[in-house]
């Protein structure tokens, strides 16, 4: 809200609360970070909070693994057991792989494409506090069972897929599912936000000259899984909803007894899961494609194919959710057609696997981190995809189903795609955001120990899903030849962990006494490189002109008769470099204001959660809340 005062331009709610605390400049400190809308700020608040989601998701990992490490344990009990895997599935796709992705997406994609902002800088800022208010919101759940630290936990039970008839009243008293449904609801809000944001931002705001096909590779990945969000959440709103009224009103759409019917809510949920796959890989195959030609000095081989491919991947992905459902009964003409489906949306993945290769192919490797996690990416994503094509053939997915190889290859594509790429881009483009090199010997530690503990881990559940092994079970007999695999999948988990811990000592280092960064530590190719490290606020003091795939390469580099780089004339490749000398006020260019009023806004969407779980009364509570901060926001100025 502003207020105007003659002769001067309209007083925001920031600047009266600047002038109380005697400062006539921005917020700083802490503050700075509750009230920011700089999309590089929100990307590393969008990161921390994610990787803070990534340990907690790793210790209820370690719990279930410790549980099964050896025969007839009761280290957990049954239901302490199914909160933690339950709980361990949600988080890591909803709390980590996922903002982990848009947390990149927040720091490049207006870097990659000449842009100073997003379009929508306060819509961003609201996404990441929805974020993290609902991630806290499902993890309150913890708390409300009885004694926690007796052990008597209220987290949902019933696996992240949610499956009905076991989450109605009946099967599921007490209120775990309904914090789990309303905290994925508030989640499918702040995605939503986000994804909307993004293809704005991508199809507006590219600097000239920067047409389609001269974006990123990274950027399209952002755009096809922007896409895939706002299709795709609403699909699993509608699921919670009706599960919501099941639950908390008395409706009966998952109730069979009732004339409902408990299949409806796996076709629903897996319209919306099988995409949401995609919505975890599709930025770690980006960042990969971004961090691949880097380090081979060769331009990314067939971009068109690997941008069409991604493409391709985002539509196919509607059209073989039933894969998860073969045993369900759906008759043998939906099994095969839904069969070939899978089969088919392979072939665009293969794609990207070969063009890939063929970029380090001939290339003058330099074997650093994030070309290492790169490469694992690529080994480890390929055994996953061969893996899940045995999944597309029926008579194969009835012996594999429910075993623990549908775990090992959910987990060998997701951790060994998503994660690795993850990490991978975290190397690469710490020294942007910071001016600070990780240590890269630290750097190959973390990235051997990962890749070892990893193996350890999931090849041992191949095996033990070959051997039979349910999944989901709590413990099992020392008969049936189960033991040796299992203690060595846990002793894995622990080195995933120790590897973990390694990158954390590695960030402290680096950020206390790393080396400078510089611009472009790299030699990269995109726009990102050409501006200071850490980029201003304003991030470009110029907006650039585009001219090609990789322009900031062109830049640097033309090529000699037999096609090798040569760097241009002495001073040219100086010039395409920000020295920021404007001192960060970027000549002055206007940045929209900092405002409270999208966390404002957030706060109200848990208050409405929590009144439907204990308290009618809360409710109103909750949209006052809400309605205050859409009031003062709309009203806001966008800029001071």
């Amino acid at each position: 809200m502003a207020r105007a005062i003659p002769g001067r331009s309209p007083v925001t709610m920031a600047d009266a609360l600047r002038q109380a605390r005697g400062a006539g400049e921005p917020y700083r400190g802490i503050w700075s970070w509750f009230s920011t809308v700089d999309h590089k700020k929100i990307g590393i608040m969008y990161g921390v909070a994610a990787f803070l989601f990534f340990l907690l998701g790793g210790v209820e990992a370690l719990l279930v693994r410790i549980q099964l490490a050896a025969p007839n344990q009761d280290f957990l009990s049954p239901d302490q057991y199914n909160a933690m895997f339950t709980m361990h599935g949600t988080t890591m796709i909803f709390l980590v792989v996922m903002p982990l992705g848009v947390a990149f997406m927040n720091l490049l994609i207006p870097l990659m494409i000449g842009a100073r902002d997003v379009a929508f800088p306060r819509l961003n800022a609201f996404s990441f506090w929805v974020f993290l208010l609902g991630g806290l919101f499902l993890n309150v759940s913890f708390f409300t069972g009885g004694n926690f630290f007796k052990g008597e936990l209220g987290a949902p039970n019933t696996g992240w897929y949610g499956y009905a008839p076991l989450t109605e009243n009946a099967f599921s008293p007490g209120n775990g599912v309904d914090f789990w449904m309303l905290g994925v609801q508030i989640l499918g809000i702040a995605s939503l936000a986000g994804g909307f944001n993004f293809i704005v931002t991508i199809l507006n705001l590219r600097a000239p000259g920067m047409s389609l096909f001269r974006m990123p590779v990274f950027i399209w990945m952002s755009l096809v899984t922007s896409f895939l969000l706002i299709f795709a959440m609403p699909v699993l709103a509608v699921a919670m909803f009706q599960l919501m009224f099941d639950r908390l009103f008395g409706a009966n759409f998952f109730n069979a007894a009732a004339g409902g019917t408990p299949l409806l809510w796996q076709h629903m949920f897996w319209i919306f899961g099988h995409p949401e796959v995609y919505i975890l890989i599709l930025p770690a195959m980006g960042i990969i494609s971004e961090i691949l030609p880097t380090f081979s000095r060769k331009p990314l081989f067939g971009y068109p194919f690997v941008v069409f491919s991604g493409i391709a991947i985002g539509f196919m992905s509607w059209g073989v959710w039933a894969h998860h459902m073969f045993t369900t009964g759906l008759g043998a003409a939906a099994n095969s057609a839904f069969g070939v489906s899978t089969i088919l949306i392979s072939v665009p993945t293969g794609v990207k696997i070969f063009n890939w290769l063929a970029t380090m192919w001939g290339g003058k490797l330099r074997l650093t981190t994030p070309m290492y996690f790169a490469i694992g990416f690529i080994a480890m994503f390929t055994i996953g995809g061969l893996t899940g094509v045995t999944h597309s053939a029926v008579p194969s997915d009835y012996q594999q189903n429910d075993t623990y190889y549908v775990v090992a290859h959910f987990h060998q594509v997701l951790f060994g795609g998503a994660i690795f790429g993850i990490f991978g881009g975290i190397y690469y483009w710490f020294p942007k955001f910071t001016g600070k090199m990780l240590h890269d010997g630290w750097g190959k530690v973390n990235f051997w120990m990962m890749l070892i503990g990893f193996n350890l881990t999931f090849q041992p559940m191949m095996v033990l899903g070959i051997l039979g092994m349910p999944r989901r079970i709590q413990t099992y007999p020392d008969n049936l030849g189960w033991n040796f695999w299992n203690a060595l999948a846990t002793v894995g988990a622990f080195v995933i962990a120790a590897s973990v811990l390694v990158f954390i000592y590695n960030v402290i280092i680096s950020l206390r006494n790393g080396a400078e960064a510089g611009n472009d530590p790299w030699d990269a190719r995109t726009l990102e490189w050409s501006i200071p490290s850490p980029p201003p606020e304003h991030n470009f003091d110029e907006i650039p002109v585009v001219h090609s795939v990789d322009d900031f390469w062109h830049r640097k580099y033309v090529e000699d008769p037999k096609g090798r780089p040569v760097p241009v004339p002495a001073g040219a490749a100086v010039a395409t470099h920000q020295d920021g000398r404007d001192g960060g006020h970027g000549h002055g260019i206007h940045m929209p204001s900092p405002s409270y009023f999208p966390l404002i806004s957030a706060v109200g969407l848990p208050t409405i959660a929590f009144g439907l779980i204990y308290s009618y009364a809360l409710i109103p509570v909750g949209v006052i809340i809400l309605a205050v901060g859409l009031y003062g926001w709309v009203l806001e100025p966008v800029s001071e």
